[in-house]
């Protein structure tokens, strides 16, 4: 059966891409239509078709083509398609195109935009242009979105959070992880190249590990804090706009803290599965990295609130705080020395890409 893929728009990387990746995986032959493609070399030539967005100066500025992306979605190029699948974090949940129904379509939710629902988690949807055209927006999301009967959110964090906006019901289908990937290899520390491994052999034999983009919201000063709490060093790894700030509070912490920027995928998966614990308190959608955490053994420390908490089990393979205040992370690292890395392994491997598709065919066959 002939089908079309729906994405928002293709970075070179990020979570939602994994998710598109498993969808192409799934489907070879359907199309893949897009906003924009940043990363041409991803897939085919000639498999993605962009939006004419991409041919406009607005191409890749989300918060300026924001008020046309629900019109661009629904004019999808003519095709005669049997069944459309939707992968949305904004607006691609309004696709619409003459040939699949509403009843053919199924919609992969990674979260109701936050630029309109949840501003206070992402700071674009404070920008005056986004509050000023947020009241009607809201409205058209939601009575777009209750068009579809075959929806899926990516953890039940954003399937109440569908219920709370949209006023719909979705089913909780978590996203896929590259376990079997990062457990094929026993020790990633012996893939590194000469200049990885020097990074990694100049760090602490024991250390904490914050790792994400260097933003505030990703909370990487809890990271250094927890160090603080316990007296074990402290591992940064990432790169961001707020990398002069990190550094400025790890001089004040009075704990040893390294930085290591842009580290390449081999050195991460070395990085999380030398730390003694990963610390990962964002409230996040879902979370992939401390399950990537856990696939290596290491156990983490994440926020109860948010989608991080539901693929930790609490004591078992990780704590999930409620506070950050210094007992809290002091206990929190005593109680990830106890943790069992088998414990972890073996919890991580029930987000694995395999599982993720069998549920994605599952949930599209019911229908």
């Amino acid at each position: 059966m002939t089908g079309l893929i729906a994405h928002e728009w293709i970075e070179k990387a990020g979570g939602a891409e994994r998710v598109l990746d498993s969808f192409v995986d799934m489907y070879p032959e359907a199309d893949v239509y897009c906003l924009w493609n940043v990363a041409p070399e991803r897939y085919p030539e000639g498999k993605v078709a962009e939006s004419p967005l991409a041919r406009s100066p607005l191409r890749g500025r989300k918060a300026l083509s924001l008020p046309l992306m629900p019109f661009v979605w629904r004019d999808l190029p003519a095709g005669e398609y049997e069944w459309m699948l939707v992968s949305s974090h904004l607006f691609a949940h309004h696709a619409r195109t003459a040939s699949v129904d509403a009843d053919r379509t199924f919609v992969y939710a990674h979260t109701p935009a936050r630029y309109l629902w949840a501003p206070e988690l992402d700071e674009r949807g404070r920008s005056p242009l986004v509050r000023s055209v947020a009241p009607v927006f809201r409205a058209l999301d939601a009575r777009r979105a209750r068009r579809h009967s075959h929806l899926a959110a990516n953890s039940a964090f954003v399937r109440d959070r569908i219920r709370a906006t949209w006023r719909v019901d979705a089913q909780v289908i978590h996203p896929p992880v590259a376990v079997e990937w990062l457990q094929g290899v026993a020790d990633w520390a012996g893939t590194l190249d000469a200049a990885d491994r020097a990074v990694l052999d100049g760090l602490p034999d024991e250390y904490i590990l914050g790792a994400s983009r260097f933003v505030g919201y990703k909370r990487l000063d809890v990271a250094i804090a927890a160090g603080a709490a316990s007296g074990v060093p402290v591992v940064i790894a990432g790169s961001g706009p707020e990398e002069a700030q990190l550094r400025a509070l790890a001089r004040d912490s009075g704990v040893d803290v390294h930085f290591v920027l842009q580290p390449t995928d081999a050195l991460m998966a070395a990085l999380m599965q030398n730390a003694l614990v990963y610390v990962f308190v964002p409230i996040e959608d879902f979370g992939i990295m401390p399950v990537e955490a856990m696939a290596l053994g290491t156990p983490v420390i994440v926020n109860e609130v948010g989608g991080a908490s539901e693929s930790v089990v609490d004591g078992e393979t990780g704590v999930a705080l409620g506070s950050f205040d210094e007992s809290s992370l002091r206990r929190a690292v005593a109680v990830s020395r106890e943790i069992d890395p088998a414990a972890a392994r073996d919890r991580a491997r029930r987000f694995d890409e395999a599982r993720f598709q069998g549920d994605i065919r599952s949930w599209m066959a019911a229908a």
